[in-house]
C-alpha cells in the first residue's frame, strides 16, 4: 500500500493537495464567497460547531476523494459490462448502464434481485475497486486536521457511509486518523437495501454511539446525506468541492454549504474552551 504524507495539519492556508507522488496531486479550492463570509460571519456555522458532541462523516468526499486517479465512472463501466457478460444487459435501463456512479448500478441490480447471490456478488467486486483506490485516494484539504483537532477538543467522530467499511479503515489507519473514529466506522453492509437515500447508517452510528439526533452533527457532499440526516433529525453540513455539488445540496435544502473545511476548522480552534 502507498504510504501518503500526514498533509494538511499546518496552520497556513492550503494550496495544493499533497499525495503520496506528484502526479496525485491536486488544487485545493480558496473558498466560495458563502465560505468568506462563514469565516467573516460564522454565526450558522458556529452554531452548528457549538452543538456538535458527535460528528458524522460521509467517507468519499467529506474525509478524502476515494476514486481520485480510480475513476469512478470506470468502476461502474467494469460492473455493467461485467453484467452484460452473463446476458443481463436488459437488468439495467440505459441511463442507468451509462450512470458513472457505481453505487448506482449496485442499488439497482439490488432492487431488482434482492438477496440473491447476483448483487452480492456485485457488491464484493466493488468492495475489491474500492480497497484498490485506497492507495490513490486524495484527501479532502483540511479534513485531517480537523478531524484531530474535534477529537482533541472532546467530540466523538463516526464515519457513515455506504462505501466498503473496509476501504475505510484502511484509508484511515494509512492516514493515521483511525484512532479519531474506532471503532465507529459504519459503511456498507449485505443489506444493500439499506443503501442509500435511507437514514439507516446515520440511525446505526447514532444508536451505537448513543447519541442523541441534536447533539450530533453530518458532513456530507451529495442530496442523499442531507436527506439521510434530515430523516434522522441531525443538523447537517454540506461539503461542495465544486459548483455543482454546491447546486445540487442547495437545491435539496442544505443551508450550510462550504467548499473547503476551512472555516470550520478556524472556528472549531476559535471556539471557547469548557
Amino acid at each position: 500500500m502507498v504510504r501518503r504524507p500526514l498533509g494538511n495539519h499546518h496552520d497556513g492556508p492550503d494550496t495544493f493537495l499533497v499525495t503520496s507522488d506528484a502526479r496525485q496531486t491536486g488544487p485545493v479550492a480558496h473558498g466560495t464567497e458563502n465560505d468568506r463570509k462563514a469565516l467573516g460571519d460564522p454565526a450558522g456555522l458556529k452554531e452548528l460547531i457549538s452543538g456538535a458532541r458527535v460528528v458524522l462523516w460521509d467517507f468519499d468526499g467529506p474525509v478524502c476523494r476515494l476514486f481520485a486517479d480510480h475513476s469512478a465512472q470506470r468502476v461502474a463501466t467494469d460492473l455493467v459490462e461485467w453484467l452484460e457478460g452473463r446476458g443481463l444487459r436488459g437488468l439495467l435501463t440505459e441511463s442507468e448502464r451509462e450512470s458513472p456512479d457505481p453505487y448506482a448500478v449496485l442499488r439497482a441490480v439490488d432492487r431488482r434481485h434482492p438477496g440473491s447471490d447476483l448483487p452480492a456478488e456485485l457488491e464484493a467486486r466493488l468492495t475489491r475497486e474500492e480497497l484498490r483506490a485506497v492507495s490513490s485516494a486524495w484527501p479532502t484539504a483540511y479534513a485531517d486536521p480537523l478531524i484531530r483537532t474535534w477529537t482533541a477538543v472532546g467530540a466523538r467522530s463516526a464515519i457513515a457511509t455506504d462505501n466498503s467499511p473496509r476501504a475505510v479503515r484502511d484509508y484511515l489507519a494509512d492516514r493515521g486518523l483511525l484512532g479519531c473514529f474506532a471503532p465507529h466506522v459504519y459503511g456498507r453492509t449485505r443489506q444493500l437495501g439499506r443503501l442509500e437515500p435511507g437514514s439507516h447508517r446515520v440511525h446505526r452510528a447514532l444508536n451505537a454511539m448513543g447519541a442523541a439526533p441534536d447533539s450530533a452533527l453530518m458532513i456530507g457532499d451529495t442530496p442523499a446525506d442531507l436527506h439521510a440526516a434530515t430523516a434522522a433529525g441531525v443538523p447537517f453540513l454540506g461539503y461542495a468541492r465544486d459548483e455543482e455539488k454546491g447546486r445540487l445540496l442547495r437545491a435539496a435544502g442544505a443551508t450550510t454549504v462550504l467548499s473547503s473545511l476551512e472555516p470550520v476548522l478556524a472556528g472549531l480552534r476559535a471556539a471557547p474552551r469548557t
